[in-house]
């Protein structure tokens, strides 16, 4: 079944929150793009990709992007801008052919060398900042919410993101907000048209989108593709079609104020991990970032407390890990020796998933090459 909706993919539809909405707010209280605009194309892109595909294909802010404008401060205008560069050259790579060139000459192990880094970067940033972010009582709710999971994780029956969700929200309505304050943000708001110039996509694009290209080539198409047929083995997505709804998506949103985005490995695995196996986990989780743009986009620094940092930092930390122990699925030495060197450079240096890219890859036809050498000399 293509669409199903049932309490595993309810739980299942958290499965990358944790990732996604830190990202999303920081992306907005920096740069003054409209919330509205922003939560409405982020959920309505949600949606759209879970129907297409009918997996947990969900749709997630571009890290490189988000990070840098945020610590530079941007404006909204350089952000989209920059999501209609990286659509333009997306759709550029995939008309031409070049992205599937990509994928024969980028080896698995370097792709299973970022998802590794990914990985280990989601649990570093959910133990440095998104659990201590309470204090005392947050490292309780925490370990609380870590226990739940580890007890209920794979149960059919009653999946664990159902009780955390509820039990921050629970910790949120007795210690962080006042009902009354939801009130008080209600209101009723649409996209706003937006139309980027030609100065901030150049802009966009030197500043952003040349940084995050590498991951978005790597973690957005490779390596998802890899985690697709690794829990969908008989749906056989092709590159180029995740590639397309990655171009659409920059080329559609910039015009009504929607970030930058992209499809990602990690938001797969963690939608796949809390228990979802069809797109209605997707299509559930966009329809919540719609209930955010539509009715409390005005006052959604106060709406998403709801979701507490350190329940979502612990959602993070088992996405995380289930995204880094797919490194697994390198069988050969020389290939896990590569990945997890990938991993290491990604973990430790700036620009890292540009570095480990090219390190690994040189080093994988490297290999090949002093082999067949070898091989040569013993033949003769």
């Amino acid at each position: 079944m293509r669409i199903r909706f049932d309490r595993n993919e309810l739980s299942g539809a958290f499965g990358d929150i944790g990732t996604d909405l830190p990202l999303i707010v920081g992306l907005v209280l920096v740069s003054g793009l409209d919330p509205a605009s922003v939560f409405l194309m982020f959920g309505i892109m949600q949606i759209l990709t879970g129907l297409i595909y009918g997996v947990p294909m969900p749709v997630q802010p571009l890290k490189v992007v988000a990070v840098i404008a945020i610590s530079l401060n941007l404006s909204g205008d350089v952000i989209l801008g920059a999501g209609l560069a990286l659509g333009l050259t997306m759709i550029f790579l995939t008309i031409t052919g070049l992205i599937n060139w990509i994928s024969k000459v980028v080896p698995n192990s370097v792709i299973r060398g970022i998802q590794f880094g990914l990985g280990i970067n989601l649990v570093f940033l959910a133990l440095h900042k998104y659990i201590p972010a309470d204090g005392l009582s947050g490292y309780i709710l925490s370990v609380v919410c870590f226990i739940l999971i580890v007890i209920l994780i794979g149960n059919r029956k009653l999946p664990p993101a159902l009780p955390v969700i509820v039990l921050g929200v629970l910790y949120a309505l007795l210690f962080q907000i006042e009902p009354n304050a939801y009130i008080q943000t209600l209101g009723f708001e649409y996209p706003s048209i937006n139309i980027p110039n030609l100065q901030n996509v150049v802009t966009g694009f030197i500043i952003l989108a040349i940084p995050q290209l590498p991951l978005s080539i790597t973690n957005s198409l490779l390596a998802t593709q890899k985690v697709a047929e690794d829990f969908f083995p008989d749906r056989k997505l092709k590159l180029k079609r995740i590639a397309y709804t990655y171009s659409f998506m920059n080329l559609i949103n910039p015009f009504l104020g929607g970030i930058p985005v992209c499809h990602g490995s990690g938001g797969m695995v963690g939608h796949y991990t809390f228990g979802a196996r069809t797109g209605g986990s997707v299509v559930i989780y966009g329809f919540l970032y719609l209930i955010i743009g539509l009715f409390f986009s005005q006052g959604f620094d106060k709406a998403i407390q709801i979701f507490p940092l350190p329940v979502l930092g612990t959602i993070l930390i088992f996405e995380g890990f289930a995204l880094a122990k797919l490194i697994k699925k390198t069988y050969a030495k020389q290939d896990l020796f590569i990945a997890i060197l990938v991993g290491m450079i990604a973990i430790g240096l700036e620009y890292g998933f540009v570095i480990g890219l090219i390190v690994g890859t040189v080093l994988h036809y490297s290999v090949i090459k002093l082999r067949n050498m070898i091989e040569f000399q013993e033949g003769k």
